[in-house]
């Protein structure tokens, strides 16, 4: 069948769901097996939603995933419940954004009521997703990347969290919030550098946490490049760390030229991405009140 005949039958299935939710409600009904009816109707809700997916209209069927949800709940089976507000929020995702981040979000309700706190960071991170791509609001990403990262501490998933953890640092950092970007760096680089598997990233963690210090102040990323050396002597020999020196030494003599040959050394053997170019940008403009410049 194609999909507006799929589409034709969802909407009789919904109608039909909806006689059996009223008739649940009449007072004979409400004695004798109004419960029945209602997980009928729960199913023909959940078989429309499907059938709105497969004719591609997406908020019909977060509707019906939604209307299915509401129904579980007053069967109190709260996990079909949840699964069917992230079955709504998935649907919901591909039309309309903000209606996907109100039903994930009951379904965080729920399972976190339920102890089940692992699941809860997922859809969070999910709702994440939604406000850095679909709705641009980097603030409340931030605030669900944050909230995700707590339960997944929580649980003892410290990889999962400190993943959660490194996306707030960029987005501090690209919002001038440098203080907090620096704590989480050197947080999850403290984390990092005795695991033998993730070593190699503590030194890119503790880089970030330099460069932040020293859109700041030029001082302080002076000391904070001491303590790094200290806490991960490996951190000496990496080309980050003799970057970090070559641009200190730069911004002393306030020597422009230097500065840019320094990163456009690093940049032939390990491109830059988007963020370390934004950074490194910031600081060079503090280099004789430097006007927009260009670090190539």
């Amino acid at each position: 069948m194609d999909g507006s005949g799929k589409e034709r039958e969802a909407v009789q299935l919904m109608a039909e769901a909806e006689k059996r939710v009223k008739s649940s409600h009449s007072f004979l009904r409400g004695l004798f097996g109004g419960n029945t009816k209602v997980e009928e109707a729960c199913e023909m809700y959940t078989r429309a939603a499907n059938m709105f997916k497969i004719a591609k209209n997406w908020n019909a069927a977060g509707n019906a995933f939604c209307q299915a949800a509401k129904l579980h709940m007053q069967l109190q089976s709260k996990h079909d419940s949840a699964t069917c507000f992230v079955d709504a929020g998935n649907a919901y995702k591909k039309a309309d954004p903000q209606e996907a981040i109100n039903c994930l979000n009951a379904a965080i309700d729920i399972y976190t009521d339920m102890g089940r706190f692992t699941i809860a960071a997922k859809h969070h991170i999910t709702i994440a997703e939604i406000y850095e791509t679909e709705l641009v609001d980097i603030e409340k990403a931030i605030a669900h990347y944050e909230q995700a990262a707590d339960y997944y501490k929580g649980e003892e998933s410290n990889s999962s969290a400190n993943k959660c953890l490194l996306k707030v640092a960029t987005y501090a950092a690209q919002l001038e919030q440098y203080q907090k970007a620096v704590e989480i760096y050197e947080q999850v680089a403290a984390s990092t550098m005795d695991n033998p598997l993730l070593k190699y990233s503590a030194k890119e963690y503790f880089f970030k946490a330099a460069l932040c210090h020293f859109i700041v102040d030029e001082l302080n990323a002076k000391l904070a490049l001491e303590k790094y050396e200290e806490m991960f002597p490996a951190f000496t020999d990496s080309r980050e760390c003799k970057l970090l020196k070559k641009l200190l030494e730069a911004y002393e003599e306030q020597n422009c030229e230097a500065y840019t040959e320094a990163v456009k050394e690093f940049d032939s053997i390990s491109r830059l991405d988007q963020w370390l170019t934004t950074m490194l940008l910031r600081i060079k403009k503090s280099i004789q009140g430097e006007g927009e410049g260009d670090l190539k």
